[in-house]
């Protein structure tokens, strides 16, 4: 391998570290938050992934990554408090679809709104500008493209 791929390919592994600890620091962050607001990060991304529309279970694992039993773990939680309500779905009559109650989205909204505040705070400390991060974004897509794309 040339000097120059080697260094890309260096690069790309100090780049892969810095994500994972800034998911790290941001998964940390956003379980602080969460707690605060008497919830935990797992229900806070749940919601967040319904907040679009009605999901399945397997479709929201999808969606975070995640094994569907723990996201029915979590909706099942969510449901005994009143925060999500299963409907008939017509595609598949043992998957229900989860859908958000008004309740759930009144704490996801203060969720967001907590978290908001503390990303700015965290992205005006780190002297960022919205250019630096739809370039970062930009750069992260083009390698979540070509990984898939093998």
């Amino acid at each position: 391998m040339t000097e120059r791929k080697q260094g890309r390919v260096d690069a790309y592994r100090l780049l892969m570290a810095d994500v994972y600890e800034l998911a790290g620091e941001s998964r940390r962050s956003s379980e602080e938050l969460a707690r605060e607001a008497g919830q935990t990060a797992a229900r806070w991304h749940v919601m967040s992934v319904l907040s679009d529309g009605s999901r399945t279970v397997a479709s929201a694992a999808r969606r975070l990554g995640l094994a569907r039993q723990s996201v029915q773990r979590v909706v099942d939680d969510l449901a005994r408090a009143g925060m999500v309500e299963l409907h008939d779905n017509p595609d598949h009559r043992r998957a229900p679809l989860v859908t958000l109650t008004e309740a759930g989205l009144v704490t996801l909204t203060g969720l967001l709104e907590r978290s908001d505040a503390d990303r700015r705070d965290a992205v005006d400390r780190a002297r960022v500008s919205l250019s630096d991060l739809e370039n970062a974004r930009a750069t992260l897509r083009r390698l979540v493209d070509a990984l898939q794309s093998r």
